[in-house]
């Protein structure tokens, strides 16, 4: 009887699952409509004392979207003010909805990933998992990846597709 080979785990494949990389904590909109006069004029005096007296704690720990969803025209100096007083308290916070502090927070962390540590190697991205991961997310580690690795594949080490390979030795 022939000995039965699992190829793929003699392979020298190294598998990235982004889902490590995923955005960890709760996120917290900060709007600023609900701090501006009729929530369509802002009165700086009024908008300080209303920033001065709010419980910022409610923001503890939590990544927070800085957003004004009412068609007012607000200077810039009250969302750096907003911001002010959110970096004590929040874990993150930027300008912009829930999906865009989700994207900013992924993309931080894929910087984390120390692309030399892959250098030559043969990398697949994992395709499938329990989160959702975005597009962003997948051009980002190619971004990363792609000047120091021989190959980049996106799936399972059983089953992927191809998206880079280089013929050069040093993977430069």
């Amino acid at each position: 009887m022939e000995e039965i080979v699992n190829k793929v785990a003699q392979s020298a494949l190294t598998t990235i699952d982004l889902e490590k990389f995923y955005p960890q904590g709760e996120t917290a909109v900060f709007d600023l409509k609900d701090h501006l006069f009729m929530e369509l004029i802002l009165k700086e005096k009024e908008f300080r004392a209303g920033l001065q007296e709010l419980d910022w704690e409610k923001y503890r720990g939590k990544n927070v979207a800085i957003v004004c969803t009412a068609d007012a025209i607000v200077p810039i100096w009250a969302y750096m003010l907003v911001a002010s007083y959110l970096e004590p308290v929040a874990a993150f916070y930027a300008f912009g909805d829930e999906e865009f502090v989700h994207k900013t927070l992924f993309l931080k962390n894929l910087a984390a990933i120390d692309p030399e540590q892959y250098r030559d190697g043969r990398v697949v991205i994992k395709g499938c998992g329990d989160k959702t991961v975005t597009e962003a997310a997948y051009v980002e580690v190619t971004r990363l990846l792609r000047p120091v690795v021989k190959s980049i594949m996106y799936g399972e080490p059983c089953s992927t597709v191809p998206v880079f390979k280089t013929s050069r030795a040093s993977g430069k």
